[in-house]
């Protein structure tokens, strides 16, 4: 920070981002130690997102820094949040500076006056009108592998009926009915707390709630016998939070063609129809010529659509996609939301995409809302 504003050399600042929450949350997890209170005094580990960056705001004031950077401050935050930080944030710039970090122009901070972009090293002035998003095509034609069971997935593919959640004697979800059939493409939104991430670990993980209740995934109830793992073969995962995971030293192609054994790392070998499918797929993301290449080397949005195929290879029934914008710049985030939006339109994957706003270049056919309620959160479909 002394190097590129020298003013600020000497003074005692605060960094306000998800690299500082995630040290506390490791602090909790390996020492017990809960320094950051929310406001209903549960630990950050089994907090919200809005409930985490509320928490760290309020600490980080406690603090009386002379100035505060601020970095990704709205990522998987709802409006409401959004809107409660930036208000709490406005009061603040009154007593000491603020520096925000932005990706998104849509995310940059009201009252902030002067805008600058990091250029070879050097802060430059920065214009609204410039980084015009273009398109970009991705010309080649997807793979297409046939499922081996595809007469034995029945639609619905996921069959919520009537489910109602409770942690303890907090209602979560109140009687939600929804079902996502082969082919289509769902935005599931809410706030922060209304229930999503609940509804994904009774679909995608081994939620012990989702027992005992009515939820039938790939024609099998849930709870009458079937394999968690079965279930995962039969969805592709994506979230951005999966990019902390992989920090081994693979190579572009072998981190493809991983998905066909869902691990981190190709520890089998291959088939050749496997390794077809994968060179196609990196032909798609126009990659195929520095498949050799360490996937570590990308920028983030490219490594997002290297996972997006590793989920894809398998040809999945369903793809999940958790916050998968959050963290990406503009231009990246058009690039992901193209590459989903043709496999959309080319597949019979059905795709939920999982986030609390809207992606200006993301073309869902359908949206399910999360209302919350005193009862716990209601469901509407939204076409």
């Amino acid at each position: 920070m002394g190097e590129l504003l020298p003013s600020f050399s000497k003074l005692n600042g605060a960094l306000f981002s998800e690299i500082v929450l995630n040290k506390f949350i490791d602090e909790e997890i390996r020492h017990g130690k809960n320094d950051v209170a929310t406001e209903t005094k549960n630990s950050l580990l089994h907090s919200s997102e809005g409930e985490r960056k509320k928490a760290l705001l309020d600490h980080i004031i406690a603090q009386k820094p002379d100035y505060l950077v601020i970095d990704n401050v709205f990522g998987n935050l709802d409006v409401a949040t959004q809107a409660h930080i930036e208000k709490q944030l406005e009061a603040l710039s009154k007593t000491i500076s603020i520096i925000q970090i932005a990706n998104r122009k849509f995310d940059f901070l009201g009252f902030i006056k002067n805008t600058y972009k990091l250029k070879e090293g050097k802060l430059v002035e920065f214009s609204n009108t410039e980084n015009k998003v273009e398109a970009f095509h991705f010309v080649e034609a997807l793979p297409f592998l046939e499922r081996h069971n595809e007469n034995e997935i029945l639609n619905p593919l996921v069959r919520f009926n009537k489910v109602s959640i409770h942690y303890r004697e907090r209602p979560i979800l109140k009687e939600i009915s929804w079902e996502i059939k082969s082919g289509e493409f769902w935005q599931l939104m809410g706030p922060n707390g209304s229930g999503k991430s609940t509804m994904l670990s009774m679909i995608f993980g081994d939620n012990p709630k989702a027992y005992g209740q009515d939820i039938t995934l790939f024609g099998v109830k849930k709870g009458s016998g079937e394999s968690i793992w079965d279930i995962k073969q039969k969805i592709g995962y994506f979230s951005s939070e999966m990019l902390r995971g992989f920090t081994r030293r693979d190579a572009i192609g072998n981190m493809v063609v991983s998905g066909f054994f869902d691990t981190v790392g190709l520890y089998k070998t291959p088939t050749n129809a496997q390794i077809k499918i994968a060179q196609q797929w990196l032909r798609v993301l126009n990659m195929f010529d520095i498949r050799k290449q360490c996937f570590l080397s990308l920028s983030r949005g490219h490594q997002r659509l290297v996972l997006i195929a590793r989920a894809m290879v398998k040809n999945p029934p369903l793809l999940i996609l958790d916050e998968p914008t959050n963290g990406l710049d503009d231009s990246d985030a058009a690039l992901f939301c193209e590459l989903i939006n043709k496999i959309s339109a080319e597949t019979n994957t059905a795709i939920l995409y999982v986030s609390h706003r809207k992606e200006a270049n993301l073309d869902p056919d359908f949206i399910y809302q999360l209302v919350p309620s005193e009862n716990g959160s209601e469901g509407y479909v939204i076409n």
